[in-house]
C-alpha cells in the first residue's frame, strides 16, 4: 500500500489541468465479458486485461496465443512451431481446457478428439480482431463449464467502422510466407467483410513441424431497422502440418503429416428496447474434420507396420437466447438460456467410432446493483446440466467499492465446475496387429465415472489510475482450490501383457490450490512512450509433486511500445518463464520439467504514404533470446534421456512485413 500511496502522492503534485487534458483518463474501456453487461473496468466483478487493435498491430505477431503471454497469470508455450500450448496459471493437460476461447461470444472448443482449441487454425485473421478481452479468473457463471479458470473473448471489427481494403504480406527465415487481404464494403444498413489469409512456415529447426495454414471468414452486418440488426459470421479454415519424431518409441508418435478443415456458421439477431434493454437470439454451428495416419513399428516383436490414426470428425449445434434490462436507475440484470449438442466420430479414438452424443442446458443469471455512488454488487448464478451429469449451481458474488475516481476494491467469490470432453469420458485407443487382431497397445481406457472437477475461487483486486504516469495498474490476489482434478494415471490392462503401459484419466483424491498476486501496470510516461509490465507469483499446494511442476511459480512480461515521429515506431516485449512441465506427452510415466527462460521479441516499423495509401514497412522478431525448450514432448525427452539437450528448443524467427491500405 506504501507504493500506492507514493503513486498518489505523486499525482496530486501536478496541476490539475494536466489530468483533465490526458484523453487516457476521461473514461475506462467498457467490458463485456466478465458478466454479460457492458461494465466499466473498474465496475467489473473481476480483473480484465484487454488488448486493442492498436495494441495487436503495433506487436506485429503473426497469431494470437503469442499476444496472450503478455497478459498476467497466462502461460503460454510451443511445444513445436505449430503447437501452442494456452492455459491461465497452468495445469493444462496436452489440449488444456480450463479456460472458456470465444469468438464474438462463440465457442471454439472442438468437442472431438482431445478437446481443446487449435490455436493455429483459428478460422479469423489478425487483422480482423478489434479486441481481446481475457478475464482473469474464474468465470463460468457468465459462460458456463469451460469457464472453470477465465475467458478469452475475441472480438471481431463492426462492418460499419470502416471501409475499404487492406493486405499484408510476410517472408523471412524457416520459409515464413504469409498472405493476408481484406475487403470491407456495403451500402446504407449493411456491412460486409470479407477476409482470406494464407500462412506458412517449416517450424523450428530440426524438427518435423511445417504447416500451412489457409482461412475465409466472412461477416455481415444488417440493420433492418432502428432497433433490429442481423449478424452473420461465417469462418472456414483447411491446415496440413508436420508432426511427430523420428525416434519415437515403437513410432507411437513417428513423423507425420495431418490435414485438418474446420468450419463455422454464427448468426444473432439483436434487438435493442432502449439504452437499458436489449434482446440477443444466437445460434451457430461449427465442425471439424481431421486426417492424421501412420505406421508404428514393433520389428523384435514381430510386428513391422501398425496402422495408427487420429481420423476424427465431429460437430457442435448451439442456440442461445440472452435478456438485459433495467430493474432501476442502479440496477441491470442479464439472464438467459442455452442448449448446446456435441457429436463426435473416430473408430481409433474411441474403439466403437461413435461415444454418446452429449447434450448441455444450461440457465444464467447476473445482477449488477448500484448500491450506493460508490459501492456496487455483482451477482451471478448458471445452472448448468449436462449429458448423465447431475445438475450443478455455479455462483458468483462480487463487490466494488469505489474509494475515490482513482481507486478501485473489490472482493469477491465464485465456484465453477468443469464439465470432461468427450476423449475424458470415453477415450478407448487400442492398437492391433493388423493380420491377427492381437491387442498390441492400449494407451487410452475410457472413465464414463469421471467425476467433475470443480473450484472455488476467493478475490481480492484492486484497480488505480495515476496521472503523473498516465497509469493504470491492476492488481488481483487469489486463492483458487481445485476438488477432483483429473489427471492421466498409469491402470491395469485386464491381465495382457502389453510393450507399453497403459492409462486413464481419473480423479486427484486430494485438492489442488494455488495461491497468489498478479499485476498488470500500463503506463504513458510521455508523449509516443507506452509501457506494458506484467508479474505473476503463484504459490503451489498439493500432494502431487508432479501435478505443480503444471504450473510455473512465475511469470513476467515487460512491452514498450515507443512512436519515434515521422512514421518510425517500434515495439520490444521481454518475457520471462518460470520452469513448467506442460502435458503428458504419447507415453505417460515420464517426469521431466523444462528450464525458466528469457526472451525476447522486437519491431521496428516505418509508416508512409505510397500514391495517399497508407502503408507501413516492418522488420520483425520472436524468441530472440536463443534457443530454449518450452513445452516438452515428455515421453520423447525422457527417451533421449532426462539430462540430454531438450529435443524441441524454439527457433529464432525474423520477417519483413508489407501493408497496405487499398
Amino acid at each position: 500500500m506504501a507504493a500506492l500511496s507514493a503513486l498518489n502522492c505523486l499525482a496530486d503534485e501536478l496541476p490539475e489541468r494536466a489530468h483533465q487534458e490526458s484523453p487516457f483518463f476521461e473514461e475506462l474501456p467498457t467490458v463485456l465479458s466478465t458478466s454479460r453487461i457492458p461494465q466499466a473496468l473498474n465496475e467489473a466483478p473481476g480483473a480484465v486485461t484487454i488488448l486493442d487493435r492498436e495494441f495487436i498491430r503495433a506487436t506485429g505477431y503473426r497469431d494470437v496465443a503469442r499476444l496472450l503471454r503478455l497478459v498476467p497469470g497466462m502461460q503460454v508455450g510451443q511445444e513445436r512451431g505449430h503447437a501452442q500450448w494456452v492455459t491461465y496459471h497452468g495445469l493444462g493437460s496436452d489440449y488444456p481446457t480450463e479456460i472458456q476461447v470465444l469468438i464474438d461470444g462463440r465457442s471454439v472448443y472442438a468437442p472431438s478428439a482431445f478437446g481443446g482449441v487449435d490455436w493455429s487454425a483459428l478460422p479469423l485473421t489478425v487483422q480482423e480482431i478489434e479486441r481481446i478481452e481475457v478475464v482473469r479468473g474464474t468465470n463460468s457463471n457468465a459462460y458456463g463449464a469451460n469457464a472453470f479458470l477465465g475467458v478469452i473473448n475475441i472480438i471481431t471489427r463492426h462492418t460499419h467502422q470502416d471501409r475499404g481494403g487492406s493486405a499484408q504480406f510476410n517472408l523471412g527465415s524457416h520459409r515464413i510466407a504469409d498472405m493476408q487481404a481484406s475487403w470491407t464494403g456495403g451500402a446504407e444498413g449493411l456491412g460486409l467483410r470479407l477476409s482470406v489469409a494464407d500462412r506458412q512456415d517449416n517450424g523450428f529447426t530440426n524438427l518435423h513441424d511445417s504447416h500451412r495454414s489457409q482461412t475465409f471468414s466472412l461477416r455481415s452486418d444488417y440493420r433492418l431497422n432502428a432497433r433490429d440488426e442481423l449478424n452473420v459470421r461465417a469462418g472456414y479454415n483447411h491446415m496440413v502440418r508436420d508432426l511427430g519424431y523420428p525416434d519415437s518409441l515403437f513410432g507411437n508418435n513417428a513423423e507425420r503429416s495431418g490435414h485438418n478443415e474446420s468450419g463455422t456458421l454464427h448468426l444473432t439477431w439483436r434487438r435493442t428496447v432502449s439504452e437499458d434493454e436489449e434482446w440477443l437470439l444466437s445460434a451457430y454451428r461449427n465442425q471439424e474434420n481431421g486426417v492424421e495416419r501412420w505406421l508404428a513399428s514393433a520389428p523384435g516383436f514381430g510386428y513391422p507396420a501398425v496402422p495408427l490414426d487420429r481420423d476424427r470428425a465431429a460437430v457442435r449445434t448451439n442456440l442461445e437466447l440472452q435478456h438485459r434490462l433495467a430493474l432501476g436507475p442502479g440496477a441491470r440484470l442479464v439472464w438467459g438460456l442455452e442448449t448446446r449438442r456435441d457429436e463426435a466420430t473416430s473408430s481409433f479414438l474411441f474403439a466403437g467410432g461413435k461415444p454418446p452424443v452429449l447434450e448441455l442446458y444450461r440457465a444464467f443469471s447476473n445482477l449488477d446493483w448500484r448500491l450506493t455512488p460508490e459501492w456496487q454488487l455483482n451477482l451471478g448464478g448458471l445452472i448448468e446440466k449436462n449429458g448423465p451429469v447431475a445438475p450443478q449451481f455455479i455462483p458468483r458474488a462480487f463487490v466494488n467499492w469505489q474509494a475515490s475516481a482513482r481507486d478501485t476494491f473489490r472482493a469477491g467469490y465464485a465456484r465453477a465446475w468443469q464439465q470432461r470432453n468427450l476423449f475424458d469420458l470415453h477415450g478407448d485407443v487400442r492398437a492391433r496387429d493388423p493380420a491377427s487382431g492381437v491387442l498390441l497397445a492400449w494407451p487410452y481406457q475410457p472413465n464414463p465415472d469421471l467425476k467433475v472437477p470443480h473450484v472455488d475461487t476467493l478475490e481480492l483486486g484492486y484497480l488505480g489510475r495515476f496521472p503523473a504516469l498516465d497509469a493504470t495498474l491492476d492488481v488481483r490476489l487469489f486463492n483458487e482450490r481445485i476438488s477432483d482434478f483429473v489427471i492421466r494415471r498409469t491402470v491395469p490392462t485386464g491381465g495382457a501383457v502389453l510393450p507399453l503401459p497403459s492409462t486413464q484419466f481419473v480423479n486427484l483424491a486430494s485438492p489442488v490450490v494455488l495461491r497468489g498476486v498478479e499485476y498488470q501496470l500500463r503506463a504513458r510516461p510521455r508523449a509516443g512512450t507506452e509501457l506494458l509490465f506484467s508479474h505473476t507469483l503463484i504459490d503451489r499446494h498439493t500432494d502431487d509433486p508432479e501435478i505443480a511442476k503444471r504450473t510455473a511459480p512465475y511469470t513476467a512480461s515487460l512491452t514498450w511500445l515507443q512512436n519515434y515521429g515521422e512514421g518510425w515506431s517500434s515495439t520490444a516485449s521481454l518475457l520471462r518463464m518460470g520452469r513448467l512441465a506442460g502435458g503428458y506427452g504419447y507415453v505417460p510415466g515420464c517426469d521431466y520439467t523444462s528450464k525458466a527462460y528469457t526472451t525476447g521479441d522486437l519491431r521496428i516499423a516505418r509508416a508512409f504514404r505510397l500514391d495517399g495509401r497508407r502503408t507501413e514497412v516492418a522488420l520483425n522478431g520472436v524468441n530472440l533470446g536463443g534457443r530454449h525448450q518450452e513445452i516438452a514432448d515428455r515421453s520423447e525427452q525422457c527417451l533421449n534421456g532426462h539430462l540430454g539437450s531438450p529435443v524441441n528448443p524454439v527457433s529464432t524467427m525474423g520477417w519483413l512485413s508489407f501493408a497496405i491500405e487499398l
